[in-house]
Parts: structure tokens; sequence; C-alpha cells
């Protein structure tokens, strides 16, 4: 039964981040014709004339969908059994994607983020996070520490669903109608939107050892 369980929360949890993943498409399909006054570009024009940001915004955006479902595809335990090398590929795509593109071009954008300085430290640090975290699964994994590598992986990939959880942050304050200033709701949504993932990742993290050590959860 409780492996049942498990196969079913895990199908739910990938069709909900399969969706976000489709949301993300749709939000990202208008920015292929590199308008300057497109969506989230209007918060942007202080600082849209500046290169190195302008290239970091467009490959930050462009690869996320890439990202959202070779991270996903790694914590396929069916994947893993059938399709080992499948596995290891999409475990390589991921892993040098978020450490030279999506990792760097994202903390590029955070020194540049909306919502003042306590925004840009949130966007910063989650961006040196995942970058770390990324590294250290895949140097874990280099040494075959396999459960390590587990470990690591899952806190990057809980950094990765940031950009699914910000977005459903930003719908939950706006369906709530919360007295907030715009500029604190989105710092407030700016620390939500990594720090709740990575301490459910924690949380996952612990009833594994848990398991491991065959002591009661």
């Amino acid at each position: 039964m409780k492996a049942i369980l498990k196969q079913i929360a895990w199908i739910l949890t990938a069709t909900a981040i399969l969706y976000g993943a489709w949301l993300m498409l749709l939000l990202t399909i208008p920015y292929a014709a590199f308008e300057r006054y497109t969506d989230f570009l209007l918060t942007k024009q202080r600082v849209y004339h500046i290169l190195h940001w302008r290239i970091s915004f467009y490959i930050h955006i462009f690869v996320s969908i890439t990202v959202l479902l070779a991270g996903l595809l790694q914590f396929s335990k069916y994947l893993l059994d059938n399709f080992p090398r499948l596995h290891r590929n999409c475990g390589k795509v991921y892993a040098l994607v978020v450490i030279f593109l999506s990792g760097p071009t994202g903390l590029i954008m955070g020194f540049y983020a909306n919502g003042g300085i306590y925004a840009r430290i949130s966007f910063v640090l989650l961006s040196v996070l995942w970058i770390i975290f990324t590294i250290l699964g895949w140097k874990r994994a280099m040494q075959g520490r396999w459960p390590e590598h587990i470990t690591w992986m899952l806190r990057s990939y809980a950094l990765t669903l940031s950009a699914l959880s910000l977005r459903f942050y930003a719908l939950i304050l706006g369906w709530m109608h919360m007295p907030l200033r715009p500029v604190t709701a989105y710092i407030t949504i700016s620390w939500l939107s990594w720090t709740v993932n990575l301490l459910l990742a924690e949380w996952l993290i612990k009833r594994m050892l848990i398991k491991r050590m065959n002591l009661p959860a």
C-alpha cells in the first residue's frame, strides 16, 4: 500500500511540474521576438540597455524548460532502473546547464532584481546555492557516493523549482488580496519561492536518512 501511495505521489508531483513547465513555455514564447516592451521586460526598462543583463535574461528564460524537465527525469526510478544511460545523460545536461548557463545568468540578473536590496540578496543567494549544490551533486556522482549525490541533487532541484513556486506564491498573494505594498509582496515571494522548497527538500532527505537507518519515522 505504501509503495502505491508513493507512486501516486510521484505521478501527481511530476504532473504538477510538467504543467508548470508547460505554463513556463507559454510565458517564454513571446520573448522569442526579442522585443523590448514584452511583459516582464516592461519592469526592466532601466536595465534593458545593459548588454550582459539582456544576454543573461534571454539565456535564462530559454533554457529554463530544459532544466525543469531534465531535473525531473533524474528522480524517475523507472528511468534509473530501465534506462540508466538516459538517466546519466539527463543528469549531465541538467548539471551543465545549471552550472554554466542558468546559475550564472540567474546570478547576474539577481544583482538587478526588482524589489530593492532585500530581493536582490534573495536571488543572488539562490543562484549561488543553486550552482554550489549542483556542483556537489555532480562531484558526488563522479566519486560514486550515490546517497550524497541524491541529497545534493534533491537540494539543487528544489531550487530549480523556485521558478514555478515564485509564480505560484504571486498568484496566492493576488487571490488573497493581502494589504501589502507591491515591493513588500515581491520581496516576500522572492524569499518564499526557494526557502520553502529547500525546507521541504531537507524534510525529504531526513526521511530518507531515517529509512536508511531503519528507524521509525
